[in-house]
């Protein structure tokens, strides 16, 4: 008897331990959760969160991270330099203009003779190659088609003053008939005097 009233004490104190069964069987979720190690955060504090974050963005922080581009506008400066390009492209054409119409005044007077002579001047002009090549023996060096265009423009030019330089000598010593090299000669002689014309002489160096 003493024996079996000791085991009954046993399992009472056993029972007492472990508590009811409903406490056993109910476990409320922090403690689970805090069983396994891991916390849950609550919905209210991510919100209260990131609407804290928001109203730490200033209005130039958003108005940075916006995707909208905004268009410069051109300044004083820039507005004033297109003026002034437009102004003296507008002037160039009225000056190319009014030369045109004069030109279309002076060959309309000309005569027979001297629009013959005038469309002869017009057509004459200097080979090119044969302007490259004397470029060439004198620079030592290649020249591009633009130097040698240019190069022959300024030859018939220098020519066509010659030649009228030289028509005036005719006139004044009082000959006739077509220009001689007597006449180029001196037309020549009178430009370099008037500085028109380089100084083709070399001049000798002296040795100190």
């Amino acid at each position: 008897m003493e024996g079996l009233n000791s085991f009954n004490e046993t399992k009472q104190v056993g029972l007492t331990s472990l508590g009811s069964p409903s406490d056993r069987f109910n476990v409320s979720p922090s403690s689970s959760s805090t069983s396994h190690g891991v916390k849950e955060k609550s919905p209210r504090k991510s919100l209260s969160g990131s609407e804290s974050d928001a109203e730490k963005e200033t209005p130039e922080k958003q108005k940075s991270k916006s995707p909208s581009k905004v268009k410069s506008s051109p300044s004083s400066q820039d507005r004033k330099r297109k003026a002034e390009v437009d102004e003296e492209t507008r002037v160039k054409n009225e000056k190319q203009e009014e030369d045109r119409q004069k030109m279309q005044v002076l060959v309309s007077n000309f005569s027979e003779d001297q629009l013959n002579r005038y469309e002869m001047y017009r057509r004459a002009a200097f080979p090119k190659a044969a302007i490259k090549r004397l470029m060439q023996s004198i620079t030592g060096s290649a020249v591009s088609p633009n130097v040698v265009i240019a190069m022959a423009g300024i030859s018939k030019v220098f020519v066509g003053e010659v030649v009228e330089e030289a028509l005036d000598v005719l006139e004044n010593w009082g000959d006739s008939g077509p220009i001689q090299p007597k006449h180029i000669r001196e037309a020549v002689r009178k430009l370099r005097e008037r500085n028109t014309l380089p100084n083709m002489k070399k001049k000798k160096v002296l040795l100190s």
